[in-house]
């Protein structure tokens, strides 16, 4: 019974991925639905596999025998995400190390962390807390109005906490590779990401400069992971930046806060765990 469980989830969640297709609708639509359908199917194996683990190898499910392999295979499965996540927290402690061995500045009232290259480099790095990343080419080649729209875009990438977030979207990526439309979920995740930030700061400093000061650094920015760091440049989103300027030169609007609502899908998510009740 336990098998058939796992057979089943795996059905959702591989049909749900599957029904990916171009993104269109509203910022707020697309971000929804691209969240949805990039988390609800690992959520639903996750929940799936908790809830085999919990009813163990003994007793029956609806009359029919409970057994080994499935405890077993849900049990390797947990393990393997385990390990992925420490390997990737591993790996995030390793750039938050780096960013720290930047020497301090004070910079407009903000602390930064100031990395000694030429090419225009602004980011933030981190977790919860993440360091603000600036180059000395970024310091030395754009004027302050330019540098304020650069700080404002890092500053909308704090607020909405987006390398704490995207550590465990990414930790979710590297779960589900093998889910079809993975990595095209997670490159639009990114853009939307960019395109937020973008609104953001877009209402706090004049949007024509942000566009420009993208246009400006698009092609120098050194390359850096987009789990443990979100910068103006993003790698991902480069392919797409006569999308992000669109935005900026349409007129701003207020980032609209997600609804009770939007987030019922999650609950569903959990219903795997109600079997445990039929375990006998």
């Amino acid at each position: 019974m336990h098998l058939i469980m796992i057979l089943a989830a795996l059905a959702v969640a591989w049909w749900l991925r599957l029904t990916s297709t171009e993104p269109r609708g509203t910022w707020i639509q697309r971000w929804q639905r691209s969240l949805f359908l990039f988390l609800f199917p690992p959520l639903l194996l996750l929940m799936t596999a908790i809830a085999v683990l919990c009813m163990g190898t003994q007793g029956q499910m609806l009359g029919l025998q409970t057994g080994w392999f499935s405890y077993v295979l849900t049990l390797s499965y947990l393990g393997i995400i385990g390990i992925l996540c420490l390997k990737l927290a591993w790996e995030g402690w390793q750039s938050v190390r780096s960013a720290r061995n930047c020497p301090p500045l004070n910079l407009e009232g903000r602390q930064v962390r100031l990395l000694n290259t030429g090419a225009l480099f602004a980011a933030q790095i981190g977790f919860w807390q993440p360091e603000l990343v600036v180059s000395q080419g970024l310091l030395q080649t754009l004027a302050p109005a330019y540098l304020e729209t650069v700080l404002a875009h890092e500053q909308g990438h704090y607020y909405y906490r987006d390398t704490f977030w995207f550590f465990w979207l990414g930790w979710i990526r590297s779960c589900t590779a093998w889910l079809p439309n993975t990595d095209a979920l997670w490159q639009e995740l990114l853009v939307l990401r960019e395109l937020r930030a973008d609104q953001w700061a877009a209402l706090q400093v004049d949007p024509l400069l942000l566009a420009e000061s993208l246009l400006m650094v698009v092609s120098t920015s050194p390359v850096c992971s987009e789990i443990f760091c979100a910068a103006l440049d993003s790698a991902s989103s480069r392919d797409r930046l006569e999308e992000r300027i669109d935005a900026l030169l349409a007129q701003p609007k207020p980032m609209p806060k997600p609804s009770f609502q939007s987030w019922i899908w999650v609950f569903l998510a959990f219903l795997p765990l109600v079997t445990v009740l039929l375990h006998r």
